[in-house]
């Protein structure tokens, strides 16, 4: 596990996407957290984030994403995911992420009808 990660935003039409590569952790997270609060301050309402494949998440990384979906659930956001692996796919779902926001096979699919 490192503490590397990048997280960059970029915007397709009226998508923030934030480009998330590395390890997520509790430690890390703040840069996950901070690229949301950027989008948000813009006055973004539907983010992607979007996962590189070769991303590790632990439970405090998993805490952070929580802490972000239930933030943009008090403000009217709309949160997309896309990039994890299938393990990490069964995690959300099996800590309940999936209740308040979709996980889609690529960035293509998670942007088209957003």
């Amino acid at each position: 596990m490192s503490n590397d990660i990048e997280a960059t935003i970029r915007n397709i039409d009226n998508v923030a996407i934030i480009d998330i590569k590395g390890d997520v952790t509790a430690v890390t997270g703040e840069a996950i957290e901070e690229a949301y609060q950027e989008v948000s301050l813009a006055g973004s309402t539907k983010i992607l984030l979007v996962f590189d494949q070769a991303c590790y998440i632990n439970s405090g990384g998993i805490a952070i994403l929580i802490g972000i979906v239930s933030e943009s659930q008090e403000n009217k956001q709309i949160i997309r995911i896309t990039g994890l692996s299938e393990h990490f796919h069964k995690i959300f779902d099996m800590v309940g992420l999936t209740r308040y926001t979709d996980i889609f096979p690529s960035e293509a699919a998670a942007l088209q009808g957003f």
